[in-house]
């Protein structure tokens, strides 16, 4: 058995997990930071404390003793492959590791956040082979919207931006229209309730997408409008995501039929089942399970796998 340690500590959820390069299963354990009622978001100085505090909890909720038979250990250490991309928050994780890494005498591997959603979202799809060749990849999330063009480079695999928001993350635009709708932080979830409880959807606003790239401030001014006028919440609630769903599904186009390329898409609100049977029925799409769209370790330890000569 192969065992491999991931840990990845972002802006929303501090998570450890193990994977088994042999049987390809893997044990997730995270837990969401925990965000004052009425916020959207926490300081990182805040958010570097509670993956501090919650690590060791996460890390013991794992199989007692695993570390005897772990091969190697990966933490993400920023949020992307690239030059001055950091965020501190990354700090615990990436410490903890490198310490546990030391302590067992195995080796440590430092990637990013982005490229451990992509490596989950492939291997939730059952298509690992797919970090070995072109491909187009949507990371959407809270803080990142992002049309990628991904082709191996290295060890692993490198991610160009070539599409998505320029200026509010499509995470961002839900978590808005959820304070909006008095929901909880993060808000995909139970927006995604509210809205599927919707009998007639407003016609969405579509954001102007020009070579991929598009911008959601407007969208959030069309979102107060409608709720100023006293739309239901449901009708709000699925107007957010459809309006989403409209610029995603426009870029996607503009991007596939310049490159050809599969279509594999990553990050929490990917999750969304709307959004999901829309890119499916599109461009065949691959997505992640939804225990794995969101942040989680387990695409971190799969890289540690792929580091280590194992994948």
């Amino acid at each position: 058995m192969s065992l491999f340690f991931g840990i990845d500590t972002s802006n929303y959820r501090t998570s450890a997990a193990v994977f088994d390069s042999e049987t390809r299963e893997w044990h997730n354990s995270g837990r969401l930071l925990e965000v004052p009622e009425g916020r959207i978001g926490l300081r990182q100085s805040d958010a570097l404390f509670q993956h501090v505090l919650h690590l060791p909890e996460r890390i013991a909720e794992l199989e007692s003793g695993f570390g005897n038979r772990i091969r190697a250990i990966a933490a993400s250490t920023r949020p992307r492959a690239v030059e001055g991309s950091y965020m501190p928050c990354f700090l615990a994780g990436a410490g903890q590791a490198r310490s546990m890494a030391h302590a067992l005498d195995v080796p440590f591997y430092a990637v990013s956040h982005q490229q451990g959603h992509l490596a989950a979202a492939a291997l939730s799809a059952g298509a690992l082979e797919l970090l070995r060749q072109p491909f187009l990849a949507w990371h959407l999330s809270g803080g990142t919207t992002e049309l990628l063009y991904v082709r191996p480079e290295g060890e692993l695999f490198q991610a160009e931006i070539i599409g998505g928001t320029d200026d509010l993350a499509a995470g961002q635009l839900i978590d808005r229209a959820g304070r909006l709708l008095d929901l909880p932080f993060p808000s995909g979830a139970e927006l995604e309730t509210l809205a599927d409880a919707c009998t007639q959807p407003e016609t969405p606003f579509r954001p102007k997408v020009t070579d991929a790239h598009f911008s959601l401030s407007g969208a959030q001014n069309k979102i107060e409008q409608l709720h100023r006028k006293g739309a239901p919440r449901e009708t709000v609630a699925r107007y957010a995501i459809d309006i989403v769903s409209a610029a995603v599904i426009r870029a996607t186009e503009q991007a596939v039929h310049k490159t050809g390329l599969p279509v594999l898409c990553a990050g929490g609100v990917m999750s969304n089942r709307l959004l999901q049977q829309r890119m499916k029925d599109a461009f065949g799409a691959k997505f992640a399970e939804p225990v794995l769209s969101g942040d989680n370790a387990v695409g971190v330890a799969v890289l540690a796998a792929m580091l280590s000569g194992e994948l």
